[in-house]
């Protein structure tokens, strides 16, 4: 019987598990964000949670409590797993292990780091807003210190990029025949989570400049991440038509999900600064339309790398049988980018737009699917855990001294 747990092998993948668990963070903060009032701000804070937690009925009181323990618990297991990658990806990088690593297709999944590094930054700020009181009286001098710190992982996530993307340009040695998978995508989702960070003071901020700061700042990113997704689309379904997908690597071919959900919330964030800073307003019909766009293709990434996953019988080899992968943690990101979009195609789409009525039977049975793949991704996520960082079943106990 096995001895050691998967996670002793150390890839790179594994801030993936710091990802999910953050992304989860957020699911949670889209109950407090669109089903409590938060008159004047376009985020709850402490004080509209406790007021609403004061006047709600005992649904509503539930339904706080659940949200801020789900964000409390995924939040601190975003942190535990982010703290423990950056040791171990640290000591990873001494040895001979890296050396090899680094000369293949695979350098490019070093761009975990800085995509776990800036959702862990996102999550921070959720848990300012719904745990510290009187955070709203001073979010404005925390605004450019928020940019620095994207800006600076920004910087960290193009000098990963660009030493990979040297290294290949320069002595080539990139196998086309082993790309086959969507892995090449990875760096667009590190740059797209830099830039929807550095889109939040541009809905938030009261200050012109730093709102169109952020808008100038984060165009860069949102640009530069849709440029690097493009080419490695067509490079990876290039690989794939002529090899197969890879079985192990098949996750990748949903990655196109949580990359559309992170682009759309930006481009939603820059779209309400521009609105309220420089009165450019496309009203609330243009926003149904993006969110209807960024939903569809979702579907449709999900039925195509669906039928993949399925027909590899990827579940039964490394979520149930005996074979494991670092890269299955790339199957809890689509599942809560699905949830957290859905919230805003509701929210911000349908019902501003006027199609359906907030807290309706419609409203609620489409609400009902974004709680569903969220907590279908709460189940990922421990079963993961489970088998990556648990007690290897016919591991014996260490003895006690």
């Amino acid at each position: 019987m096995p001895t050691a747990k998967p996670s002793d092998t150390y890839s790179p993948l594994y801030f993936l598990a710091s990802l999910g668990a953050g992304g989860l963070t957020v699911t949670f903060f889209m109950w407090l964000m669109f089903w409590i009032p938060h008159p004047g701000k376009t985020v709850p804070v402490f004080e509209d949670i406790m007021a609403a937690f004061s006047a709600g009925n005992p649904a509503t009181q539930a339904m706080i409590v659940a949200a801020m323990a789900g964000i409390a618990f995924f939040a601190f297991q975003n942190i535990k797993l982010l703290v423990w990658n950056l040791q171990r990806y640290s000591a990873w990088r001494k040895t001979e292990a890296f050396k090899t690593f680094a000369k293949t297709n695979a350098h490019s999944q070093i761009l975990a780091m800085p995509l776990a590094l800036a959702m862990a930054v996102n999550g921070g700020f959720i848990l300012g807003l719904v745990f510290v009181p009187g955070l709203w009286s001073i979010v404005e001098y925390l605004f450019p210190l928020a940019l620095i710190a994207f800006l600076a992982i920004g910087v960290l996530a193009l000098m990963q990029y660009g030493s990979f993307l040297g290294r290949v340009m320069t002595e080539g040695g990139f196998n086309c025949a082993a790309n086959n998978n969507f892995g090449q995508i990875l760096p667009a989702f590190a740059l797209a989570m830099v830039g929807v960070g550095m889109a939040a003071p541009a809905a938030m901020s009261t200050n012109a400049t730093v709102a169109g700061t952020a808008i100038v700042i984060s165009t860069f990113f949102l640009m530069t991440s849709a440029l690097i997704a493009a080419v490695g689309l067509v490079l990876g379904l290039r690989s794939m038509m002529e090899n197969g997908a890879n079985a192990e690597t098949a996750p990748t071919l949903l990655i196109i999900v949580p990359l559309l959900t992170v682009l759309g919330i930006l481009m939603m964030r820059q779209a309400y600064g521009l609105h309220v800073h420089f009165g450019a307003n496309e009203g609330d019909g243009a926003t149904l339309a993006l969110t209807s766009k960024l939903l569809a293709t979702q579907v449709a990434v999900l039925l195509f790398g669906g039928m993949v996953l399925v027909k590899q019988g990827y579940a039964k080899r490394f979520l149930f049988g005996s074979e494991n992968s670092a890269g299955s943690y790339a199957l809890i990101c689509p599942g809560v980018a699905l949830s957290v979009m859905l919230h805003f195609f509701i929210n911000n789409g349908l019902v501003k737009a006027g199609v359906i009525e907030k807290f309706g039977m419609g409203y609620w049975s489409l609400t009902l699917l974004a709680i569903a793949a969220q907590f279908s991704m709460i189940w990922m996520v421990l079963l993961l855990n489970r088998r990556h960082f648990g007690t290897p079943k016919g591991a014996a106990p260490v003895p006690a001294e």
